[in-house]
């Protein structure tokens, strides 16, 4: 008797087991999955009802059902309902909005979307969700209005454009190039007005800039900047490259250079040096001198540049130098600044104030610091032999800042002078010339100012 009740036991244990393993395997089971779809629109908050929105649905246990509805203060209209004839773990919709909301004068919509997945969880009838995506609508474009620029630009120089750009939306203002450049403006004289120089690189064949005003919405507006472009040639040079110059200066700095470290060929150092090590000093200058103030401005005074009393010029700016060793090609390089000479360790006084925002050595550049002026404009002082104008100091105009030398890629005592506009080297002879500063840049902004007062 005891026997059979303790089989009868054992059986019981056995099937409540059985049934607890089964209830767990069901539990843990995919078809069972209890985590609702997930719902994602690529949205920032604004519509133009324009651009067809991107909406997302992801569930492990593949879509069964989904709804999309947009909905103002006075329609309600179902844009979507489907029941897929195939199961999918993801679907991807372009939300386009209806033919008549265009003609919505409704500030605000609503995009409903419901999504139902094939789970067995929730007694076979599975997961689902509705999710709400609020909308600004925004279907105006910003306002633009060229209010003032130079004449012409040269290749190789500067110029300088003033405009007005407004919406209540704006999210972005700039002054996109043919050469991938966009230059950024900044604030002028009153709230809604924009400012900025502008450069055409020396390396670039042509030019045009192009005003961008676009809104968190994705309306965007366009002005192009019609600027009577001035060819201007430049001088190419072949230098022929002497066993001397390899055995000295290259090899002097092919020991201090990282990148020529374990390299034993002068003409393989001498082409890291003038590419490799070239190419790093200028993009650590092209970033310090691409940053623009995002405070507003009302005047630019500048003076004249001649940072050197008394110098001659030994090398000229956009030189096209094309290195050669016993007559084959070997290298080429940019000469991107203007070089100027007087006696050795002569002071160095810019005629203009500005911020001190580099300085330091800088490869090929040796001690090199460079002062930001305002509205984007950069000088650049290379080779010096002696700083003593800090980063972060405030430099006043005729200040000593340096003394000329021969530190970096320099076979005697000069200055290497650079001016930079938002990161692209322009021509020092305009900077160095008032009559071409008066016409060019101050007139425009004071002729730019007169028309804002009467506005």
């Amino acid at each position: 008797m005891r026997r059979k009740e303790s089989n009868s036991s054992l059986g019981v244990l056995f099937v409540l087991a059985l049934l607890a393993g089964g209830g767990y395997y069901l539990y843990n089971t995919p078809m069972f999955e209890r985590i609702a779809p997930s719902i994602t629109l690529d949205t920032n908050g604004y519509w133009n009802l324009k651009k067809p929105l991107k909406l997302n649905i992801e569930d492990s246990s593949g879509i069964k059902a989904y709804k999309v509805v947009f909905k103002s203060a006075s329609t309600e209209k179902t844009l979507y309902s489907e029941v897929p004839m195939t199961l999918s773990s993801s679907i991807n919709i372009l939300v386009e909005p209806p033919r008549s909301s265009y003609a919505l004068k409704d500030k605000n919509v609503k995009i409903i979307v419901f999504a139902q997945d094939s789970s067995k969880w929730n007694f076979l009838s599975g997961n689902s969700v509705i999710k709400e995506f609020e909308l600004k609508i925004d279907k105006r474009k910003p306002e633009l209005v060229t209010i003032a620029h130079s004449y012409k630009i040269k290749k190789g120089g500067s110029a300088v454009v003033i405009f007005k750009a407004g919406d209540e939306n704006l999210k972005e203002i700039y002054i996109e190039t043919n050469f991938g450049k966009k230059f950024i403006p900044q604030p002028f004289y009153k709230d809604g007005y924009f400012i900025s120089l502008l450069a055409w690189p020396v390396r670039q064949e042509a030019f045009r800039a192009t005003i961008v005003a676009r809104d968190y919405a994705g309306n965007t507006s366009k002005s192009y900047v019609p600027l009577y472009l001035k060819q201007k040639d430049y001088k190419i040079s072949r230098i022929k490259i002497s066993d001397r110059f390899l055995n000295g200066k290259i090899a002097e700095l092919a020991d201090v250079f990282m990148e020529t470290q374990g390299i034993d060929g002068s003409l393989e150092q001498f082409k890291i040096i003038n590419e490799e090590v070239r190419a790093k000093n200028e993009k650590l200058i092209h970033e310090v001198t691409s940053k623009v103030s995002a405070g507003m401005i009302s005047t630019f005074n500048m003076k004249k540049m001649h940072p050197l009393k008394g110098a001659v010029v030994v090398a000229t700016f956009g030189d096209h130098r094309k290195y050669l060793y016993k007559r084959r090609f070997l290298s080429e390089s940019y000469h991107l600044g203007l070089d100027l000479a007087s006696t050795a360790q002569a002071p160095i006084r810019p005629q203009n104030s500005g911020d001190v925002v580099f300085s330091d050595f800088n490869g090929l550049y040796g001690n090199m610091p460079i002062i930001h002026h305002g509205l984007g404009l950069y000088t650049l002082y290379g080779h010096c032999s002696s700083v003593s104008a800090n980063e972060g100091d405030f430099i006043n105009a005729k200040q000593t800042i340096a003394r000329t030398g021969k530190s970096g890629y320099a076979m005697g005592d000069h200055l290497h002078f650079g001016v930079l506009v938002q990161g692209i080297e322009v021509r020092p002879a305009e900077w160095m010339d008032q009559t071409w500063i008066d016409l060019n840049i101050k007139k425009i902004i004071n002729d730019a100012k007169a028309i804002i007062k009467k506005s």
